[in-house]
């Protein structure tokens, strides 16, 4: 279906693209994959037609109807939101005027046996068929079941575009691109604008499109429930997995390890190639060997070893201060704005090292609850905050919260204050800020940039309640994993709002639901949650429905309270043995890297002073060896600890679940 041959693309002599080739058939579903700035984001523009490749082609049908989502596009206005999606229809609609035209005229014509009555008749069989095809009868009930699921409300479609934000545009347009049945789909970050249950209701669709999918996402738990084959993007190459994500991730380490063998060898070659050169140049009973080698070395292809990104975030929250036992705690909390509500007598508690979730719809309220544990905005009902309890608030907008005018350091050094001041450019240089840029506007930075500076900020104190609205936003999935690392290590208390299921599995434990001005409490991690809205049994649903009239206070029964306090002592104990792996694991680099550096001093022992008679430096070198044996076989075990946790804990769910 799309055929890309030896295709390059140059910027100002930069090859961005050194000639790949790759070929997307029908109904393949492809995650596009590589570091910010290998050209996911261009690929997807040169398949579009946005751009021109400077060499090579790409090859796609004439008739193709194809689907193009960018991550930032020009939004339509003036229109409401029903009538602006209705555009998506645009051959249906003209095809159904035609239509009732040529009713109209035939209605009025008596000629039934002449040539022309019989040509409209057969063009408007033509017309109806088409119509059929397109499914034009049902456009409108599609229409609607696609905003919907996108998260827009009946009464919502009405709506002007231009009273709804960015973020809800952006959907208007995806919901136009899928209702144009297109055969081939390419995404470029989707989910960046979608709440979890819109996630899941596009994941669901793209699962049964049936036509051919390229996709950029940074959403793991997406491009391994939609996608089967990844393609990645390095060093102006393209490499070909014929698996979904999380394998793509273990067979590219495997790649990776099989090309530096190869590069060492090359480069072992080369050496002694050039030794040999250096060594016979000048013999003339050596001169057509050396020319030989000499063309060897000019006809070899040398091998290239992607380059791995170690700019990773390195962060680790400072030591939360004791609070009291219960850390929040609301009674009868309500919130509306210019007389629209929305949550009303919402009750919850939350207590001491608990780390929570804000789910649900957006424009539910998650944000403005999040505010209002902050002390941002004003409510009704009760709220407390618990004794010592200090909070840490990084806000959904935070990066647009940042002072452009000031730098990077000016920044850090405005909030600052005793001890922590000796420490600014350490706790920069965790979140990647090293050397000159440290110097830089904030105003030039990128979204990703703005929200580690912002994150930064919550560093310089040491907080016990994290309120965290949106955090991953912007971040890449190694700086995601980081980030929920470093919160799953942290002994302070945190309430997250997320819509990244991969972000929260494991990291939270308990979920509190925003829907339809109501806060419902689900006590285990995100997808006990999910798996329990997806029950299709109404006589289950209708049973949790009579539970919850019974149980008012949202309180757990008892039975889900010894569920949870055995959940919260395999999470500690998991934590524990994963901390222990990690401790080993650092053990084990160290090991590594000074056996390296026996190695490298072998390979010219006399350039490094080394006699090799000296028993007592093989014997230090063998207890290298030894040493790297033993926390090998350590490592091994802590893993396999873990691995019999988690398994317990996983066995302790399902066994929950069916009580």
């Amino acid at each position: 279906m799309i055929s890309a041959s030896n295709l390059i693309l140059s910027f100002g002599g930069f090859d961005l693209f050194r000639g790949i080739s790759f070929q997307l058939n029908d109904s393949e579903h492809v995650g596009l994959v590589g570091k910010n700035g290998a050209g996911k984001t261009t690929l997807l523009k040169l398949i579009a037609g946005e751009i021109k490749p400077t060499g090579g082609s790409i090859s796609l049908p004439n008739d193709i109807r194809l689907g193009y989502l960018p991550q930032q596009m020009k939004l339509a206005s003036g229109k409401s939101v029903i009538d602006e999606t209705r555009k998506a229809f645009a051959e249906t609609i003209k095809i159904k005027k035609d239509i009732e035209r040529i009713e109209l005229e035939l209605a009025n014509r008596t000629d039934y046996e002449s040539k022309d009555y019989l040509e409209l008749i057969n063009k408007l069989t033509e017309l109806n068929d088409h119509f059929s095809i397109l499914e034009g009868e049902t456009a409108d009930a599609r229409a609607e079941q696609t905003l919907l699921g996108l998260g827009f409300k009946r009464s919502d479609f009405t709506r002007q575009t231009t009273e709804f934000s960015g973020g809800w545009r952006m959907r208007i347009e995806l919901a136009k691109i899928l209702l144009q049945n297109p055969q081939v789909l390419l995404l470029d970050e989707p989910t960046n604008h979608l709440d979890i249950e819109s996630i899941q209701w596009l994941e669901e669709y793209l699962k049964s499109f049936s036509g051919a999918l390229i996709l950029i996402s940074h959403d793991r738990a997406f491009l391994d429930n939609v996608t089967e084959r990844t393609l990645e993007i390095s060093l102006g190459n393209i490499y070909d997995y014929r698996v979904p994500y999380s394998k793509y991730v273990e067979l590219r380490l495997e790649r990776r390890e099989q090309q530096l063998a190869a590069y060492r060898n090359q480069q072992k070659v080369i050496e002694d190639t050039q030794d040999f050169i250096e060594r016979f140049r000048y013999k003339a009973t050596k001169a057509v060997q050396v020319q030989s080698r000499i063309k060897m070395l000019e006809r070899m292809e040398l091998i290239e070893v992607d380059e791995e990104d170690n700019t990773t975030l390195n962060i680790r929250f400072p030591e939360a201060p004791r609070s009291g036992d219960i850390v929040v705690e609301a009674r009868d909390v309500s919130k509306s704005y210019d007389g629209k509500m929305v949550f009303a007598n919402v009750t919850f508690t939350i207590e001491r090292g608990q780390k929570v979730a804000f789910v649900g719809r957006n424009g539910e309220g998650k944000t403005t609850m999040s505010r209002i544990i902050a002390g941002e905005i004003d409510f009704e009902g009760q709220l407390k905050i618990g004794h010592n309890v200090s909070i840490g608030y990084f806000a959904q907008n935070q990066d647009e919260l940042l002072d452009g005018s000031l730098t990077v350091l000016e920044t850090i050094d405005r909030v600052a204050v005793g001890d922590i001041r000796t420490r600014m450019r350490d706790i920069l240089g965790a979140f990647l800020f090293r050397g000159e840029d440290v110097d830089k506007r904030v105003s030039v930075l990128s979204g990703g940039e703005r929200n580690r500076l912002a994150m930064a900020k919550l560093m310089l104190q040491p907080y016990n309640l994290l309120v965290l609205d949106e955090p991953t936003n912007h971040l890449d999935m190694r700086s995601k994993d980081v980030l929920k690392n470093a919160l799953l290590a942290y002994n302070g208390t945190v309430i997250v709002v997320s819509h990244d299921r991969d972000f929260l599995d494991g990291l939270v434990d308990k979920i509190y639901e925003f829907s339809d001005g109501v806060v419902k409490e689900h006590i285990g991690g995100i997808y006990d949650f999910l798996r329990k809205k997806k029950m299709s049994s109404f006589k289950e649903l209708e049973r949790q429905k009579e539970e919850l009239k019974e149980n008012k206070t949202g309180e757990a029964t008892s039975d889900q309270k010894k569920f949870w306090e055995e959940r919260k002592e395999l999470d500690k104990l998991i934590r524990k043995a994963e901390s222990q792996a990690e401790r080993i694991e650092q053990e084990i680099n160290k090991a590594e890297q000074a056996i390296r550096e026996f190695d490298a001093k072998l390979t010219d022992p006399a350039a490094h002073g080394i006699d090799l008679s000296d028993k007592a430096y093989f014997q230090k070198y063998e207890g290298l060896k030894n040493e790297l044996a033993s926390l090998l076989n350590q490592w091994e075990q802590a893993l396999a600890q873990v691995e019999e946790l988690k398994n317990k804990r996983n066995n302790q769910k399902f066994n929950n679940g069916k009580k």
